[in-house]
């Protein structure tokens, strides 16, 4: 299926990012976020640091914005899910880029903003 905003796809499909800044959220540096893409819709899985598991899914919104809905189970058996809007860069190096602002919808309360750094590029 072909992607109407194709800088997503080749930006996002099959890789893999870890936070370069998140104060307020409970993913840091050990915690992996890998993504699949297919036409505009997002989908994946994150774990690490105080993440057991998680599962994301979400949808381009635009050619270089994206929101997504996200669940996980934490290492303390918490379970808590959120929704996030963010925008997909490039940084000087030639790394993808991904800067969000954030809030829970169950299981925790506030949020904030993040970013991450594609890693393995």
């Amino acid at each position: 299926m072909d992607s109407p905003y194709p800088q997503i796809s080749e930006r996002m499909n099959n890789r893999r990012f870890a936070v370069a800044q998140n104060a307020h959220g409970l993913s840091d540096a050990s915690t992996v976020f890998h993504y699949h893409v297919e036409g505009n819709a997002l989908s994946g899985t994150y774990q690490g640091g105080h993440i057991r598991q998680g599962h994301l899914v979400g949808r381009a919104t635009g050619p270089d914005t994206i929101e997504l809905l996200y669940q996980c189970i934490t290492t303390e058996g918490e379970l808590l899910s959120g929704w996030s809007r963010g925008t997909v860069g490039v940084d000087h190096a030639g790394r993808t880029t991904l800067a969000f602002v954030w809030g829970w919808l169950s299981g925790a309360t506030g949020g904030g903003e993040s970013s991450y750094l594609e890693v393995g590029a």
